[in-house]
């Protein structure tokens, strides 16, 4: 199934003030999915996908490095599967 990834209006917001090795790295994953869709880069350590919970349920989050993650959620349409960055961020630990 074809995978198309979008980044929102307010995740570019987000992205333009990023210092350039967090936005490197944020379109290594969306490469990555593209090329072998997200179950598989699910696989990979270093992101540390995984979903969120409270209010937040039904999104996910990667980890970008220590301090940045992108918060995504997916569509699955019958003939393509919607991955949507809605934020990227300084995560607070």
């Amino acid at each position: 199934m074809p995978v198309c990834v979008e980044i929102t209006k307010n995740a570019k917001k987000n992205v333009e003030k990023l210092p350039l090795h967090i936005v490197l790295k944020l379109q290594g994953w969306v490469d990555a999915v593209k090329k072998i869709g997200v179950y598989e880069v699910r696989k990979t350590p270093g992101y540390h996908d995984e979903p969120l919970k409270g209010g937040r349920q039904g999104e996910r989050s990667i980890r970008l490095n220590k301090g940045y993650r992108a918060i995504y959620v997916e569509d699955k349409r019958k003939d393509f599967h919607l991955i949507s960055i809605i934020e990227v961020n300084k995560h607070e630990y």
